[in-house]
C-alpha cells in the first residue's frame, strides 16, 4: 500500500488536497478549483473512492462545544506481550467512548491513547471507571495537554 500514491496522477493528488481541507465542497466548486469539467472531476473523485484512498467523510466536531475540552495523552505498560493480552486490551479499551485513539507503541510505553474528557474531575472518572479496569495493564502515566499548538487531520499527499 505504500506505493498507492505514485498511482495517482497530480491532479488526483491537488483533488485529495482539497477534500482533506474543504469536504464539503461541492462537485462544481472542486471542479472550478483545479480547473476540471464538473464530470471529470466526478469521475476523478469515484475512482479515488473506489480505490480506497479516502476511507470516509465526517464532520470535526468542536471539543469545546460538546462539552470534551480536556485532552489526556495516557501510555500504557502491560504486564505481558502475549498475542492474548494485546488481543484483550485492545478490544476492551476500544470499547470506551472517551479514548478517541489507541496506538501499539515501540519504546517505553506499549500504548498511547488520546483520552477526551469534560475536566480533570471527569478524566479521574473514565480513569477509575475505565482505564484501571483494563485487561493487562502494569503501569499508566498520564499527561494532560495545556494547549493544541496545532492539529490537522489533512496528510501530506
Amino acid at each position: 500500500m505504500k506505493f498507492d500514491k505514485y498511482k495517482l496522477d497530480s491532479t488526483d493528488l491537488r483533488i485529495l488536497k482539497v477534500l482533506q481541507t474543504k469536504g464539503r465542497i461541492s462537485n462544481a466548486e472542486l471542479a472550478d478549483e483545479i480547473n476540471l469539467s464538473p464530470s471529470a472531476c466526478h469521475r476523478r473523485i469515484q475512482r479515488i473512492e473506489d480505490k480506497g484512498f479516502i476511507k470516509d467523510y465526517v464532520a470535526l466536531l468542536d471539543p469545546r462545544k460538546v462539552g470534551v475540552p480536556t485532552t489526556v495523552f495516557v501510555e500504557i505498560t502491560l504486564n505481558a506481550q502475549a498475542d492474548d493480552v494485546l488481543d484483550a486490551f485492545e478490544q476492551a479499551v476500544s470499547k470506551i467512548p472517551n479514548v478517541l485513539e489507541c496506538h501499539l507503541m515501540a519504546g517505553s510505553a506499549d500504548y498511547i491513547l488520546k483520552v477526551v474528557a469534560e475536566d480533570t474531575e471527569d478524566y479521574s472518572r473514565i480513569h477509575r471507571q475505565h482505564l484501571t479496569r483494563l485487561p493487562g495493564v502494569a503501569q499508566m502515566q498520564s499527561s494532560f495537554t495545556l494547549r493544541t499548538v496545532f492539529k490537522t487531520t489533512a496528510l501530506p499527499v
